[in-house]
């Protein structure tokens, strides 16, 4: 007899990303590659593995074939057991059509929650950087009663605009729920702040299936798990807002306690990368008690300094020579090397990036194989950059994949 309540995870994974162009040109958003040695996904899937929940199903679409081999390879659950990671594209099982939403990604692969039949649902986005325990929010779930959750973050009253802003009252129970809205709602006893969902929920099956099925026949809907699920239990007085602020991860420090980004634009992909590499980082990725699991580097030998090559206030990843030149303030993905004489300041170097002798890179982010060539400069001339590559609100340079410059 079980004793657990059977739980499934649903990895929302589908999101094409248009926000991160050009890093998501070639690839599925929860698939670029974060911190050197993870892809976003890692993030989410370490949070539900680490908190014991091994039936976890990823949802893709979108140019997914990087993102699915990833998972096949770094998330492998070996054995004849009922646990299980595993990527499910869009089957088109409810007719000839690709996802219209969020809510329609899950409808339309609902034969996943027949066959598991779960009492129930964790539904979390892939592309996400944070720590949480999922289990805590189960288990206050299931103590409410509701038929939905929420996960909500505190954040500033002047900032909550840019999200799905959520309304609660002193209990709890949800009484809106609103995207993006000119006039945030706040949280009982804290007036500056509001609640913003951070994309994560956890559902009673059977209330969720219902859901589901009663909005794919709503033609007014637009299928998304914000904008039409979670109102539709906030009407039936059925939602619950999960406090993200009080989830205890072992092993996290007041610093980076209730750290979460949502890294949807190329500045706060670049702004969350600066987060890991100062003395007493805002994220600390080296927590062994909730690690964040990466895609396996074994095959890469350690990082090597020579010929009075230097790194400073950085993070270096496995295969990476620095060869005489010198890095500042920077995360470097495995497999770089940066030659005799080059610069590389306040920049992110993903998979496999060649920088030159005597090359300058400052306040960039150099996507997989780029290529800087000898006395090449890269963030140093804002005009000249806006010419040759994609420069975002906040000055930073990006080079797409496979590039030469």
């Amino acid at each position: 007899m079980r004793t657990q309540p059977n739980i499934l995870a649903i990895v929302l994974a589908g999101g094409e990303g248009k926000r991160l162009h050009p890093l998501t040109e070639d690839r599925a958003k929860p698939a670029v590659p974060f911190g050197g040695s993870y892809r976003l996904i890692d993030f989410v899937l370490s949070n539900l593995v680490n908190a014991g929940y091994m039936k976890i199903a990823v949802l893709t679409q979108y140019k997914s074939h990087s993102l699915d081999r990833h998972i096949s390879q770094a998330w492998n659950l070996a054995g004849p057991t009922s646990q299980y990671i595993a990527s499910v594209p869009a089957q088109q099982r409810r007719g000839k059509r690709w996802f219209s939403g969020s809510a329609d990604a899950i409808v339309q692969s609902i034969n996943l929650i027949n066959d598991e039949e779960p009492d129930y649902v964790i539904v979390f986005g892939a592309d996400h950087v944070y720590r949480m325990d999922p289990s805590q929010m189960v288990e206050e779930h299931i103590a409410t009663g509701k038929d939905c959750s929420v996960a909500g973050i505190r954040v500033p009253r002047e900032e909550a605009s840019a999200f799905g802003c959520i309304e609660a009252d002193d209990e709890g129970s949800i009484t809106k729920f609103v995207e993006k809205p000119a006039n945030p709602p706040t949280i009982p006893g804290d007036p500056e702040k509001t609640y913003a969902s951070m994309g994560n929920y956890v559902f009673t099956a059977s209330a969720l299936k219902k859901a589901l099925l009663e909005d794919e026949k709503n033609e007014d809907s637009e299928h998304d798990m914000g904008g039409d699920i979670i109102p539709y239990f906030v009407a039936k007085n059925q939602a619950h807002v999960y406090d993200f602020v009080g989830n205890k991860v072992p092993g996290v420090t007041e610093r980076d306690h209730g750290y979460w980004r949502d890294v949807g634009t190329i500045d706060s992909f670049y702004e969350a990368h600066m987060d890991l590499i100062s003395v007493h980082p805002i994220f600390n990725l080296y927590n062994s008690k909730w690690p964040i699991n990466s895609t396996d580097t074994s095959n890469w030998p350690p990082a090597k300094f020579v010929e009075n090559g230097i790194a400073q206030s950085s993070m270096v990843s496995a295969g990476c020579i620095i060869s005489g030149g010198t890095v500042r303030n920077s995360v470097l993905a495995t497999d770089v090397r940066v030659a005799d004489g080059a610069t590389v300041e306040g920049s992110v170097l993903l998979p496999g990036v060649r920088v030159g002798k005597g090359a300058v890179v400052r306040h960039a982010i150099l996507d997989k194989n780029v290529i800087v060539s000898e006395g090449a400069i890269i963030g140093v001339d804002p005009d000249a950059d806006k010419k040759r590559f994609v420069v975002s609100d906040g000055g930073v340079v990006v080079v797409g994949k496979n590039d030469t410059v």
